[in-house]
């Protein structure tokens, strides 16, 4: 897949329940996903709701129950028109801020919000990802758990890009080097793996590289 084509932004409607609604992601429970939508009265009232329990205490939200306070931010700031008119309608610890950094978390691309929802990437550093543009994000979302990045880290990361450092740069002065995965293999695909790279002289990440190169078109 070409950078172009690759989605590095929401594709779906803001406040649907793509993730939380998906049964393999939640199983049964699926079903009971709401969906906020940001032209219904009702949604609306509901998604403020939904957005004040949730700035209360954040802390205490599971992944499934962040994404659903995202989705929430999201859709009152698309139904009231701006962070400052969604906050006050939420009120209380509902800060612009606040719905701004969660609202941006329900704006990422489905992928890096699907590591979320299964507990592969923390919440808290989804929200500084977030603020990374284009295929940064990515990268910065596989490298927090390659190299089990700490949310600090993954902060100065974000905050080092936003002032105009490349990702590949910041992740360098925290001794990672996107790209680099370990991977299992079996035994016969890892010896011919060897074999092809000796024969043609070059690093088995080279053939591996190849390989996904004409897999992914």
């Amino acid at each position: 897949m070409a950078d172009d084509d690759r989605p590095v932004e929401r594709e779906s409607p803001v406040g649907e329940p793509v993730i939380r609604g998906d049964p393999e992601v939640r199983g049964e429970r699926a079903a009971e996903a709401d969906r906020f939508d940001p032209e219904d009265p009702e949604s609306l009232r509901r998604a403020a709701a939904v957005v004040r329990s949730f700035a209360a205490s954040p802390t205490d939200a599971d992944s499934l129950a962040v994404l659903r306070g995202a989705a929430a931010c999201a859709a009152l700031v698309r139904g009231e028109g701006s962070y400052r008119a969604a906050a006050e309608r939420a009120g209380e610890d509902a800060s612009v801020e606040f719905i701004r950094k969660w609202a941006r978390v329900h704006d990422l691309p489905y992928a890096v919000r699907r590591e979320v929802a299964t507990g592969n990437l923390a919440p808290t550093a989804a929200k500084h990802i977030a603020r990374v543009r284009g295929d940064g994000r990515f990268v910065l979302a596989w490298a927090t758990q390659d190299a089990d990045l700490t949310v600090r880290e993954v902060r100065e990361a974000a905050s080092a890009v936003a002032e105009g450092r490349s990702v590949e740069s910041t992740l360098a002065d925290l001794g990672v080097t996107p790209g680099e995965l370990c991977v299992g293999l079996q035994a016969d695909a890892y010896v011919e793996l060897r074999r092809r790279a000796t024969i043609e002289d070059v690093p088995p990440g080279d053939v591996v590289a190849e390989a996904l190169d004409s897999y992914f078109g």
